[in-house]
Order: C-alpha cells, then sequence, then structure tokens
C-alpha cells in the first residue's frame, strides 16, 4: 500500500494516524476541484447551467456505492445539517433510544428537543445492552453511531439486522460517519432504516458534504417541515412534496457534492477488496500490539469485533511526544485516539510504536 501515499502527499512528511478527526484530501480530488473552481473562474453562471443533471448523476453514484435507490437519497452538507431535519420529522414526544456518551451530533440534538429519551450503555455487551432497552422501553425511534468516536467500538451490524426483524416498526437512524470508506456497505440489505453521514474523514472527500440514505418505507413515517426551492429542483424531486426534497430546501454545492462523487470514484479505483485487507491487516497487528502493552480499554479487547480506531492509554506528556515527531493522532476521552486506513502501512504502526 505504499504507492497509495502518493495519492496523499500529507503521508510523505507525516504519519497521519488521524482518519477518525479529519480525512486527507487526495491528488485526484485536487485536481477535480482545481479544474471546477477554474471553469467557474472562466465560464462563470454558464457553469452552472448544467448544475442539476450534475448533482443527478452525484446522487445516482452515491446510490450505486451504498446500494440504495436514487430517489431515496439526500445529499447534505454534513450529517448533523441532515440528521436536524430528521428530528424535526419525528413526531413530538416520540421515545428514542441513545447510547450513553454516543457522539455529540447525535445525543445533543436528540436531547435539545421534546422527546422521551432513554439510554443504553456501552460496554462489551453493547448489543445485550441495546436489546434489554428495546425491550424494556419500547422505543419507537433507535439513533447511534455505528462505530464510536472515542473508543472505536463498532456495532454487529448483524444484530442490527435482526433486531430490525423482531422489532420492524422500530425505526433505526445510523450514523456511519466513522464507518462509510472503510468497507462496503449494503444499504438494502441492512438493517437500518436511514443511514446518514459526513464523508470528510474515511471517504476523504473534503469538507461540506454527506448524505442520507432512507428506506422505501420510511417516507410515511417522516414529515419533514424544512421546504426551499431547491425542494424540487433536478431529478427525483421534480414531482414535488418528496421526502429528499425537504432534506435538500436550498443548492447543492457542485464543488463539494462533486467533491463526494470524486471520492467514490477512487475507492471504486482502487478496490474495496484492496482496502479492506488493508485496513484489516493494520487493525488485527495494532489490536495485538496495543493489547500486549496493556494500552486498550477491557471493553475492546474482549468484544468480538472492532474498528480500525483505537483509543490508546497516554497523558500530555506522550501525545506532545507523537506531535514533535510528526505522528499526527487525537486526544479524545481520557486517552489518545489513533485511527488507520488504507494509505497506513505497517511502518506507520511500527513508528507509533516505537515511541509509546
Amino acid at each position: 500500500m505504499k504507492n497509495l501515499k502518493k495519492e496523499f502527499p500529507v503521508t510523505a512528511n507525516y504519519t497521519h494516524l488521524n482518519t477518525a478527526g479529519t480525512g486527507l484530501l487526495s491528488e485526484t480530488l485536487l485536481d477535480f476541484r482545481q479544474n471546477h473552481d477554474l471553469d467557474y473562474l472562466v465560464m462563470g453562471s454558464l457553469m452552472k447551467d448544467n448544475q442539476d443533471k450534475f448533482i443527478t448523476k452525484v446522487r445516482e453514484d452515491v446510490g450505486r456505492f451504498f446500494n440504495c435507490k436514487a430517489q431515496n437519497i439526500a445529499l447534505v452538507t454534513s450529517f448533523s445539517t441532515g440528521f436536524n431535519v430528521f428530528l424535526e420529522a419525528l413526531p413530538t414526544k416520540s421515545k428514542v433510544l441513545l447510547l450513553e456518551e454516543d457522539y455529540p451530533s447525535i445525543n445533543w440534538p436528540v436531547e435539545a428537543r421534546d422527546f422521551d429519551i432513554s439510554y443504553a450503555k456501552i460496554d462489551v455487551n453493547l448489543e445485550e445492552n441495546i436489546l434489554k432497552a428495546v425491550e424494556k422501553e419500547k422505543p419507537k425511534v433507535l439513533c447511534v453511531s455505528l462505530v464510536q468516536y472515542i473508543s472505536g467500538v463498532q456495532l454487529d451490524f448483524e444484530f442490527l439486522k435482526t433486531l430490525k426483524q423482531e422489532y420492524p416498526d422500530l425505526l433505526i437512524c445510523a450514523d456511519g460517519t466513522q464507518y462509510c470508506g472503510v468497507a462496503p456497505f449494503d444499504f438494502e440489505n441492512s438493517g437500518i432504516d436511514v443511514l446518514g453521514a459526513s464523508t470528510y474523514k474515511w471517504l476523504n472527500a473534503g469538507y461540506g458534504n454527506g448524505f442520507f440514505l432512507f428506506k422505501d418505507e420510511v417516507k410515511d413515517r417522516l414529515k419533514p417541515k424544512a421546504i426551499g426551492f431547491a425542494s424540487i429542483r433536478g431529478k427525483y424531486k421534480e414531482a414535488g412534496d418528496t421526502l429528499i426534497g425537504k432534506f435538500e430546501p436550498g443548492h447543492l454545492d457542485t464543488l463539494n457534492s462533486g467533491s463526494l462523487q470524486v471520492a467514490i470514484q477512487l475507492v471504486n479505483k482502487i478496490g474495496y477488496s484492496a482496502i479492506t485487507a488493508q485496513v484489516e491487516l493494520l487493525k488485527e497487528k495494532a489490536l495485538n500490539a496495543f493489547a500486549e502493552r496493556n494500552l486498550l480499554d477491557e471493553i475492546v479487547v474482549n468484544r468480538k469485533q472492532h474498528s480500525s480506531i483505537f483509543n490508546i492509554k497516554g497523558d500530555q506528556k506522550l501525545f506532545d511526544k507523537l506531535k514533535e515527531n510528526d505522528v499526527i493522532c487525537s486526544q479524545r476521552g481520557n486517552g489518545i485516539r489513533v485511527s488507520l486506513h488504507y494509505f497506513n502501512t505497517e511502518d506507520d504502526l511500527g513508528r507509533l510504536l516505537k515511541l509509546i
């Protein structure tokens, strides 16, 4: 995977272990963005004459990538933007189940509204905790991150599928920001009803773009209040009063939406088989190395599956040492968060281990 570092020049000077914080800008994406703005510079509004068709193509490419119908895909500027529209579309006083200490962009918007909220604990028995909470609290909506941003704990997707089969009326909304771009995801055959994500992390699509995917059945349960002129612009929205139109009340930037499209094309070019193989290799080696050094919480060590995000034990002194040696990571929770993507190598991991 060393050749893939050429796509991401920053890796020539730094050991970037911070995709969970911010993804990287690829040479491929830079080329698109430069050409896009050059066209805008010399063509002005003429360049925007075909923007509706352009956005439609982006929507369709996202659909093929995640196996979701194009008419059920909303393009958004961030997960938070779409999620707040989603919450406003729910009936007031809805019973919502959250995870304790989940990502603030999930829990805070729910807690800021007049919902009946219950919580499941994040520990070794996460899935069992969710099931017990569903049985006891009988929520109408479950809002969760697929991967926890601090610890890297990853939900069992098969569990979500089984949960949906057992509780078909439970509306499952998931944040895929810390997952999408690591491995293939088949939305239509998942147990998730609504999947939203910002794509500046693991898809390396830059800031200002994201998506929300919906199952057909969701349309009758959500009543969004947002609307604007863009709600009826372009294929899949022209009929008016569409669900995705309500999630897209304003204009969509062709630069940002196009960046998502180019990022998806790059993943397709590299191939998910190569990406997944590299991430799994690094994840296994990192997990074993961190566990041997007693750097991980026992929750992570004792779970059957985990993401490529790790929170290792370390204080301010160690964090400063890593920064001084050009290792980019983040302080999260009580430790130091490191995350490994396909452009990382075993040499990157080895360098980290030598420093800690």
